[in-house]
């Protein structure tokens, strides 16, 4: 009888504890190795940045700049000439079995502030199983503008974008650190707008993240500098891979940062990382880049997260240059 009572008990006792382990969500000491591997988060996944689609929005390249800084802020919806629409971009993305995108405001630059527009294309993405991951912003005005009304402007046509990442669900938004002047001046003013940006974006929960986007911005040391002195946690940087070109010439680049250095010096700063790619070899590698040697930089920062496509290539198609892209990660992921 003492047998049975004390046998009873210890079974109590033992069911309680499994119990209590389920309803905590504490796994079983005896869980294998390889069912811990398949729950585990991956450190990185794929976003799928919308310029990467930019010549099926416009109907074709851009041969233009000048005409098109022109129609963008005469007739914005002008310059979208192509056979889809950028609503439909979750379901696009959703396709390429990617779930998560990277919007551009200069395919909804008369949608800032049309919120009927934000909460269809909010349940879009819902639809779709798509979740918007940053919005990148462009044409606003300098935020390192040598004059300080003209920054203050920039920083308040930043101010919508930021409201509507936030009402999408969205974590960031990428502007740019250009201005007039040396090096060093646009430095204190960009560190001026970018802090007076930042103190809005921090009010709505967003991230501001200053991509190397062409001229001093693209000189890692600099812009790492820029983000020591702006020295808020909601502000940081969106390393590219491929935007390293400070000065360009007629038909190349003439000064080139190191990409290599620059993503070892933007990388502490990351919210985000933008895998540029344009040309692949026969074997499925960027031709111009290491992937696996940046993807080490990136892993070494001690980033997790998101990792965007941003196709411009000429040699294949934009829909080609996204799925190579995609495949080159997705290899480069499980080399790391």
């Amino acid at each position: 009888m003492k047998n049975q009572l004390l046998s009873k008990v210890l079974f109590m006792a033992v069911a309680t504890v499994l119990l209590v382990s389920c309803n905590t969500g504490k796994k079983p000491a005896a869980e294998t190795e390889e069912q811990a591997t398949v729950e585990a988060t991956p450190d990185f996944e794929i976003s799928l940045a919308q310029w990467s689609l930019h010549k099926t929005y416009f109907g074709g390249a851009i041969e233009d700049w000048v005409e098109f800084a022109r129609l963008l802020t005469e007739d914005p919806d002008a310059l979208l000439k192509g056979d889809i629409d950028p609503f439909d971009f979750p379901k696009v993305s959703a396709g390429y079995g990617i779930n998560c995108i990277e919007l551009v405001n200069t395919f909804y630059f008369t949608k800032a502030n049309d919120m009927e527009y934000w909460e269809k294309f909010k349940k879009n993405c819902e639809e779709a199983g798509v979740t918007v991951g940053l919005i990148m912003c462009d044409a606003l005005g300098n935020l390192g503008d040598s004059d300080p009304e003209a920054r203050m402007a920039a920083v308040e046509n930043h101010k919508p974008w930021v409201d509507v990442a936030a009402f999408l669900g969205a974590k960031t938004i990428r502007v740019n650190a250009a201005g007039e002047g040396t090096a060093e001046e646009v430095g204190a003013n960009a560190v001026d707008g970018l802090s007076k940006l930042g103190e809005y974006g921090a009010s709505k929960g967003i991230n501001v993240v200053v991509e190397n986007h062409g001229g001093i911005s693209s000189d890692g040391k600099w812009l790492s500098g820029v983000m020591t002195k702006v020295g808020m946690d909601n502000v940081g940087t969106l390393p590219d891979f491929g935007n390293f070109c400070i000065e360009a010439g007629p038909d190349s680049c003439v000064n080139e940062y190191d990409r290599y250095l620059g993503m070892e010096e933007l990388m502490p700063y990351a919210k985000g990382v933008s895998a540029k790619s344009n040309v692949f070899d026969a074997e499925g590698n960027e031709a111009n880049m290491d992937y696996l040697r940046i993807m080490k930089i990136v892993k070494a920062s001690g980033f997790k997260g998101y990792v965007g496509i941003e196709y411009e290539g000429a040699e294949i198609s934009e829909d080609e240059g996204i799925k190579a892209t995609k495949a080159l990660l997705e290899k480069v992921f499980a080399e790391l």
